[in-house]
């Protein structure tokens, strides 16, 4: 069993954060822990050094993974503001300016990146984007999906997957797990299901990053991204960490879904991400005995949303007892029962998708985001 001293050990030759302090004894490490052959590492540092201290970050990373029983490692630099800093410590500092972003950089063999999005929890976004990466699968498309909600990951419950993903033989990647045909990598498969991820903005971030990057995806023709609910930091490190072709939002139609809504569809447009449409979710209901359609949460208020603020409407889904039958059984419409009148809704979606990928939506640098 691996423990947390041996994990300093084999780390201590490592220099800090100064560049001659050793690291163990540099007081930045803020974090260590062990599960299941998986280590985590958090590093606190200068977040104007995050670039230079890159270096550092890879070779803890590197030690880590050497150890025996140690099958993979995440090491993250996490950062507080100087304003924090100085809150914490009683003093008066001026603020610094934030450090400018490094250039976004594409995933390798990685064609078209694709973020599935939401203003709020609770509208299906994760079984939404997770039946139109098998929509899109069933094109013939190569297809991935990394679950970017470090905090609620949904995709391996969705996928019906379980187990830790192996990493390449230099140790440097991971391997996502595959089913349906569709490659998927959560942090659900690196931690327990009822641990729960107490991390800081910056150790978020820094997993996003590595999440993307530093996973063996292939070929792929599109990677889905099951994005975080809301329009915070999740959600701009992922739109300033690669070049996405394009976002999709979700909502379901009263009001008060709308509203967060159209809080992500400005964000998007406020980065320069293309909206390639809304899909209202939870649209209507039949019921299964009767056959009489209630609109629960009323009825094509994404609809109008999409018109009044120029983007398109991809479609709508039903509020249906097969849809959380499947998707909490791990067997998603899409896949298991593509001929169900709920599967076709998402197929209609995903088939808007590809054609609005196909027609060029794709194919721009990231944005590099300045927040002033």
């Amino acid at each position: 069993m691996v423990t947390k001293n041996d994990i300093l050990a084999a780390i201590s030759a490592i220099k800090g954060p100064d560049g001659r302090t050793p690291l163990t004894e540099s007081g930045a490490i803020s974090g260590v822990t062990f599960r299941d052959g998986k280590a985590f590492v958090a590093i606190a540092i200068d977040p104007a050094q995050a670039a230079s201290l890159e270096p550092m970050r890879a070779a803890v990373e590197a030690a880590v993974r050497k150890l025996p029983g140690v099958q993979s490692a995440l090491v993250t630099l996490t950062a507080e503001s100087t304003r924090e800093v100085a809150q914490q410590s009683g003093q008066a500092r001026a603020p610094q300016p934030s450090p400018a972003p490094s250039d976004p950089q594409g995933v390798p063999g990685v064609r078209q990146i694709i973020a599935v999005a939401s203003g709020k929890g609770g509208v299906g976004k994760s079984t939404t984007a997770c039946n139109i990466a098998l929509g899109l699968a069933r094109r013939g498309l190569k297809v991935g999906v990394l679950d970017a909600d470090l905090y609620g990951p949904s995709m391996p419950r969705l996928f019906g997957l379980s187990g830790r993903p192996h990493a390449t033989e230099d140790g440097s990647k991971l391997f996502p797990l595959e089913r349906f045909g569709v490659k998927v990598m959560s942090i659900g498969f690196l931690v327990e299901d009822s641990a729960p991820i107490v991390w800081r903005g910056p150790m978020v971030m820094s997993a996003l990053k590595q999440l993307l990057h530093d996973v063996a995806w292939g070929e792929l023709d599109v990677l889905v991204i099951d994005m975080p609910p809301g329009t915070g930091d999740a959600q701009l490190t992922i739109a300033q960490s690669a070049p996405l072709a394009g976002a999709v939002i979700v909502s379901t139609p009263q009001d008060l879904a709308l509203i967060d809504a159209r809080r992500g569809v400005a964000m998007f447009q406020q980065v320069h991400v293309p909206i390639l449409g809304v899909v209202e979710n939870m649209s209507y209901f039949v019921c299964p005995h009767c056959g009489e359609r209630s609109d629960i949460f009323a009825h094509g208020g994404a609809r109008h949303e999409a018109e009044q603020i120029g983007v398109p409407f991809l479609g709508e889904t039903p509020l249906h007892m097969t849809v959380r039958e499947t998707s909490d059984a791990g067997e998603p419409l899409v896949a298991t029962t593509p001929d169900s009148p709920q599967a076709q809704a998402y197929i209609a979606i995903a088939d808007k998708v590809a054609a609005a990928l196909a027609s060029g939506a794709g194919g721009r640098a990231a944005p590099k985001i300045t927040i002033a």
